[in-house]
């Protein structure tokens, strides 16, 4: 197995295995690469949607998208779909998948189906270097605060709209909304982590929205800088996996006119722990 980090940041690609024929040992190591790393990569993996859901049962339990359906025959797997005339794309602004919901997904993971020649990267972000940068005095305040997140905030994009006119889940909630601790404990790394969002997160609990603004603006800015982030840009066969726990992700929507295709898996997680 190589390994090649990406960015000072986090990230790296890992080579020299085939995710269809993966035994224990070299899972554990993946595993030990991916918390150390937060997302590593994966190339030319020519998965069937079979051998993609194998690959995710080992590191985790895949879990159904509270919105959208997935594969007829998959239904863990969804599909992120983005047509060429498609302006607006899924998934296109800083966030931690799914945050509303009580106990969010620990993990979530990509695979490349269809990809326009150029464009459609992804960028991850580090929630840890996020907090460990703020001075002291953040640091006390934010460690007693809840994070209200809402479903209703991620009005990302039409795309997700459209897909719902034809994909809707007929058990989806209007709206989910949960309170989670700003600061979060990784309960396999022991490390503190950012946990608030631009897509979801709309205030923190006690306090009003318009309280609460100015500081989630700071935060929301702060958590992307560029020195704590990475890219991956996409391949047919291309795999991300990502830890929801401890990073961010966004989309870039900059391939206008043509069509990509991912599958996507997420995996249960825990309610989230604070300090």
């Amino acid at each position: 197995m190589e390994i090649h980090p990406v960015a000072g940041a986090l990230g790296a690609e890992i080579g020299g295995v085939d995710l269809a024929k993966l035994d224990d040992a070299t899972s554990a190591a993946i595993r030990r690469v991916w918390l150390e790393h937060l997302v590593v990569f994966f190339r030319d993996q020519d998965l069937t949607p079979a051998q993609f859901l194998g690959f995710a049962q080992r590191f985790g339990e895949p879990i159904e998208y509270p919105f959208v359906k997935g594969l007829d025959d998959y239904p863990k797997i969804i599909p992120v779909l983005k047509l060429a005339h498609e302006t607006v794309n899924f998934g296109g602004i800083w966030h931690s998948d799914t945050a509303y919901l009580d106990a969010p997904p620990m993990a979530s993971m990509l695979i490349g189906r269809e990809v326009p020649p150029a464009g459609g990267d992804t960028e991850f972000a580090n929630m840890y270097l996020a907090y460990e940068t703020l001075s002291d005095g953040m640091k006390r305040l934010l460690e007693g605060l809840m994070a209200i997140n809402s479903s209703a905030a991620a009005d990302v994009s039409r795309t997700r709209e459209d897909r719902i006119k034809d994909s809707a889940r007929a058990d989806a909630k209007k709206e989910y909304v949960a309170a989670h601790p700003v600061v979060r404990v990784h309960p396999e790394t022991g490390k503190k982590a950012l946990y608030v969002n631009s897509a979801h997160t709309i205030g923190f609990e006690g306090m009003t929205t318009e309280e609460s603004a100015p500081l989630l603006r700071y935060l929301f800015r702060h958590q992307v800088r560029p020195d704590f982030t990475c890219r991956f840009r996409w391949r047919p066969g291309s795999i991300a996996l990502w830890d929801n726990r401890c990073a961010q992700h966004n989309a870039i929507n900059d391939y206008q006119g043509h069509r990509r295709l991912m599958h996507r898996i997420t995996l249960a997680g825990d309610r989230p722990k604070g300090v």
